[in-house]
């Protein structure tokens, strides 16, 4: 479980295909801290720390997930915004994330706001409990936001300085493909009513 607020937007070092599945090594601020078989989100996506040095880590994205996400998309040198698991001690400062992209997206749009800057996604409604709602939770590339400008298969977000800075939207660009989590409650409530009412 994830809160969406992003630790550090760390550099990929390596890609290495082996078969159908994507080695990525990273470099953070925090290795010294890891563990093999922890969880960290990265963009977004739960993976698992399979190897470890003193400066870098692995984890490793099977088929399912680079189908899914903008993992496969990956260069070196493109930074990921990075999580480790919320603590159950701690604060839940953003949202529960869990770590399980939903889908992709599409900036369409970024404009400048006063210090500010506001970000429209498109996404492909493939499912109906997929959706937004005006002032609601989703998290993108793993950064708990708020959704402003909700449509059917759109949606806004309001970026401040610091999270520009701290995560990767700042390399973020019309036509630039994100990762997607809707909301889990909002998930549920959505797939309660259709079963109430019959679809």
């Amino acid at each position: 479980m994830f809160s969406g607020i992003i630790e550090e937007a760390a550099p990929v070092l390596k890609l290495e295909r082996e078969k159908e599945n994507l080695h990525i090594t990273m470099k953070c601020s925090f290795v010294n801290e890891l563990k093999i078989d922890q969880s960290i989100s990265h963009n977004g996506v739960c993976l698992t720390v399979v190897r470890k040095d003193e400066e870098t880590y692995t984890v490793t994205a099977i088929k399912e997930t680079l189908e899914k996400t903008n993992l496969g998309l990956l260069k070196p040198g493109d930074k990921v915004n990075l999580e480790r698991s919320t603590r159950l001690d701690g604060r839940l400062d953003g949202h529960m994330v869990q770590g399980h992209v939903d889908q992709t997206a599409v900036c369409t749009n970024v404009r400048e706001a006063g210090g500010s800057w506001y970000y429209t996604f498109e996404y492909d409604p493939v499912q109906d409990d997929y959706i937004t709602v005006e002032k609601g939770s989703v998290s993108v590339n793993g950064v708990s936001l708020t959704v402003v400008n909700s449509k059917q298969n759109s949606f806004e977000v309001a970026i401040i300085p610091f999270t520009w800075q701290m995560t990767n939207f700042h390399q973020i660009k019309k036509g630039t493909v994100v990762n997607l989590e809707f909301d889990i409650l909002g998930k549920y409530i959505a797939r309660i009513v259709k079963q109430q009412l019959g679809k």
